[in-house]
């Protein structure tokens, strides 16, 4: 299923929903921006982080990058890996306690 040709067909949805669309970039646009309280290097990190828990293939490539161009290192790339690692697992964990009496 993963292709990112696919991303190719979001001007697709956006002419079959465009208040929808307009309103995800919107949103899009003001949470990734410069500036802020958060810097664009740690934005693209945290993107990366919740990429890597839900899995989302698209957003692994696209948030990638941009943290690149944000200048991210891979030290700090992979560190980040461990970080989605070790809250997914502890998630787990967590979530492990509701089988236990």
């Amino acid at each position: 299923m993963y292709d990112m040709a696919n991303l190719n067909k979001l001007g697709h949805l956006k002419e079959l929903a465009p208040e929808a669309m307009k309103g995800f970039e919107a949103l899009d646009k003001a949470a990734m921006a410069e500036g802020g309280a958060i810097p664009k290097k740690y934005k693209e990190l945290m993107a990366l982080a919740i990429a890597l828990t839900t899995q989302c293939p698209y957003c692994l490539e696209v948030h990638k990058k941009a943290a690149l161009q944000a200048g991210v290192t891979p030290e700090e790339l992979a560190e980040t890996v461990f970080i989605a690692t070790a809250l997914r697992a502890g998630a787990a964990l967590t979530h492990g306690t509701h089988l236990v009496p």
